[in-house]
């Protein structure tokens, strides 16, 4: 939390160039393309981690479906996740968040630059029409990010918690790829009392293809999901020890 404070004290000279230049891009899609509007926000990104001390590595790019859009199913830690992810994934992608958090400076720009959306997790009816919507742009071609846990623990250590089988319902629809995502230490950027230098990792593993999937319950490929991400976070957790 103090270094997310410090982040934006630290960055407060730029906001008059920043945020509106963000939020006109953000208001005018017709003019600037996914690909202009995701650079912007990397760009955004970028200057963060290097007020913060914040650095990211990243892993199995490679593995990442060559063609369409498909869903990444990560850990959920805190406030930079999807920041992370955004800034090692080079192609534009989207991505999902509590409604009642986003309307804050700085996040709403970013919601907007990538048209993510907000869902109101106490409203069925409007969670539902968002996860059409998705399963809709992902049969596209968009890439999304959803957490299946939906929150986060502040200072979670990098533990799991329930992943929601209906959060799996958008990729299933779309019969699109399922990827896993695991977070490492990402909770310590914004939601520890970490400070100095940190590193995160994004581990992008392999995909979860419609014919693998298809003849499973949501219930189960949570499950599955689940366990390749704590495979990773295990692993870490050993190496550490």
């Amino acid at each position: 939390m103090i270094r997310f404070l410090y982040v934006i004290f630290m960055n407060l000279f730029r906001a008059p160039y920043m945020i509106p230049k963000m939020r006109y891009q953000a208001n005018h899609p017709e003019k600037y393309s996914d690909s202009k509007r995701y650079s912007l926000v990397r760009h955004a990104i970028t200057l963060m981690k290097r007020t913060g001390r914040i650095h990211t590595r990243f892993y199995g790019e490679e593995l990442l479906p060559k063609e369409g859009g498909y869903v990444m199913y990560p850990n959920h830690q805190g406030k930079y996740d999807a920041l992370g992810i955004m800034i090692s994934h080079k192609e534009p992608c989207s991505f999902v968040m509590d409604k009642n958090k986003s309307h804050t400076v700085l996040v709403s720009e970013i919601v907007d630059l990538v048209q993510g959306k907000r869902m109101d997790t106490n409203d069925v009816r409007q969670a539902m029409t968002v996860i059409n919507e998705i399963s809709k742009e992902v049969a596209e071609g968009r890439k999304y990010i959803v957490f299946p846990e939906g929150g986060y623990e502040f200072n979670n250590k990098n533990s799991l918690g329930i992943f929601k089988p209906g959060s799996f319902k958008c990729a299933v629809k779309a019969k699109a790829p399922i990827v896993p995502v695991a977070l490492i230490d990402s909770y310590k950027v914004f939601n520890s009392f970490h400070l100095g230098k940190v590193t995160t990792q994004v581990h992008f593993l392999k995909p979860l293809y419609y014919e693998e999937y298809k003849g499973l319950k949501t219930v189960d490929i949570a499950e599955m999901v689940k366990s390749r991400i704590a495979e990773v976070l295990n692993q870490y957790s050993f190496v550490q020890t």
